[in-house]
């Protein structure tokens, strides 16, 4: 058998008083691709870090080729060919495509920057990718999923010997995964190792050829990819069975409540009419840069728009996200960790901000905040160690589910949540579906904009697609099909019955 390219042996590592990891062996061998899964919050980044340079570890080994290796920082494991994609992005917004992709390791003709040869290599890394942006783009100016392709051409353009990749399909659609697997085979079959972790075990299944299940810090599963099912795979994750992720669907059949009738964002959507009942979970759906995002944003006045909306039979003016707010109408932003939640900030702060005239009389009423977040921790059940906590040091889902309790304690009528789930393990999902169950049947209306065709079949009663800026079609009861969504958000146009 090939001898690890890198590995952990009997790794701990502690923060503190806190053990996060507890005797972890975990080993990355050329030519395969090892996949480690596991909850928010079990260690996984811990580990990657600590196999990257950018943690040591308390007590145990990290072995590069057999023998014991300390790196002092993440540059010292690149420069042995261990590179790591961060879940988070490690990219300059103010710079070019190209720059970003180079930084610290620009080409040079003579004394001179060679940007031909670094803007050449950009464009062709890119083209792999199939994403097409120039590399004199600014980062500032391109979408999520763009800026995740950048971060992979800036890997993909080193020595690679071990690639870690942190949920590098967390932002991508079906398809944008789908050529990124296509590279990580490519250089699957030049030799490199390559730890894969995603919580869409579908894409595990995939693309990895072993896997490795961490639980609160510790393995306690591990082997061949092909002696894990999917349902195998998440129950070792979870400690419990996961089958029924959905809740069961009770459509709402109130009045409309929201209605939007020939809105135009500029630039992204046009001509675009739709309709929400109460206490229902209306879905969109559609490829990245449709205009999903865009759309609803307009509606809640965080972009200009032209058409006519109005909310309980009265017009909502546009660009008006304060008066949307007041009448009841938030937006739970995709971006949880840029624009939904001050990460340097505590729970409290973060809780009560957008409504904090709540707790001024003048001055902030302390006892009432710390009421407000023992309540929103209980119904939202936030696992978190301390009250005092940063919010940064959270768990993804954990973050989810306070941006969640912060959107409701403006207690809103309509919450558009976009992205519920993205970067979210199987579990904490579980328990996101439930509580959106929970508020549509307290007869509030959910819009869920989402990438994750099982989320819009599973949770959603009805879904709108939009392809290309236009709302492409309407699906409701049997007719939310992944067959029927693909149709529409591709311009095939039509569905079909019976296509379940």
């Amino acid at each position: 058998m090939t001898a690890p390219a890198l590995a952990l042996h009997e790794v701990t590592k502690r923060f503190g008083p806190i053990e996060v990891l507890h005797g972890v062996d975990f080993d990355l061998r050329p030519g395969e691709v090892h996949a480690l899964i596991g909850e928010n919050g079990a260690g996984k980044s811990t580990m990657m870090k600590i196999l990257g340079g950018y943690l040591s570890a308390t007590e145990g080994e990290v072995r590069l080729d057999g023998k014991a290796v300390a790196f002092s920082e993440s540059a010292e494991a690149e420069a042995a060919g261990v590179i790591m994609i961060h879940q988070e992005f490690n990219l300059a917004e103010h710079l070019s495509v190209e720059q970003n992709i180079f930084l610290g390791r620009e080409l040079k003709r003579g004394p001179f920057l060679d940007h031909r040869s670094m803007q050449a290599k950009s464009r062709e890394l890119m083209q792999a990718l199939e994403a097409n942006v120039a590399p004199t783009t600014r980062l500032s100016d391109i979408s999520v999923p763009e800026k995740q392709m950048v971060e992979i051409a800036k890997a993909l353009s080193r020595n690679v010997r071990v690639l870690i990749m942190d949920e590098p399909t967390a932002v991508l659609t079906g398809a944008e995964a789908r050529v990124l697997f296509k590279q990580v085979r490519r250089l699957r079959d030049e030799g490199a190792a390559i730890l894969f972790t995603s919580h869409k075990l579908d894409e595990v299944r995939e693309i990895a050829d072993r896997v490795t299940v961490l639980r609160d810090g510790a393995v306690v599963a591990h082997g061949p990819i092909s002696d894990f099912t999917q349902d195998k795979m998440a129950t070792a994750m979870v400690g419990r069975e996961v089958s029924d992720l959905f809740p069961e669907k009770r459509p709402g059949g109130g009045e409309t409540i929201l209605e939007a009738r020939d809105v135009d964002v500029p630039g992204h959507v046009t001509g675009a009419s739709l309709a929400l009942r109460k206490g229902e979970i209306l879905g969109i759906g559609g490829l990245v840069g449709a205009g999903r995002t865009e759309l609803m944003e307009g509606l809640v006045g965080l972009r200009p728009r032209t058409g006519e909306v109005k909310f309980k039979d009265t017009p909502l003016p546009d660009g008006d996200v304060a008066e949307a707010r007041r009448r009841g109408f938030v937006y739970l932003t995709e971006d949880r960790k840029g624009a939904g939640l001050l990460l340097e900030k505590s729970l409290t702060e973060n809780l009560t901000l957008s409504v904090l005239h709540r707790y001024a009389k003048p001055l902030i009423d302390r006892k009432a905040e710390a009421r407000a977040l023992e309540q929103a921790i209980k119904d939202f059940d936030i696992r978190v160690p301390s009250r005092d906590v940063q919010v940064g040091n959270l768990s993804g889902g954990n973050q989810q589910k306070l941006l969640l309790a912060k959107t409701m304690l403006a207690d809103p009528e309509v919450v558009v949540i976009d992205e519920p789930t993205r970067g979210i393990d199987i579990g904490t999902k579980q328990q996101i579906y439930r509580l959106i169950h929970r508020l549509a049947e307290e007869g509030r209306s959910i819009i869920v904009i989402s990438s994750e065709m099982p989320e819009l079949i599973g949770l959603c009663d009805r879904v709108y697609v939009i392809h290309g800026g236009r709302i492409s079609g309407e699906l409701q009861g049997k007719e939310v099909t992944e067959d029927n969504v693909i149709r529409l958000a591709t311009g095939l146009g039509g569905h079909r019955e019976d296509a379940a």
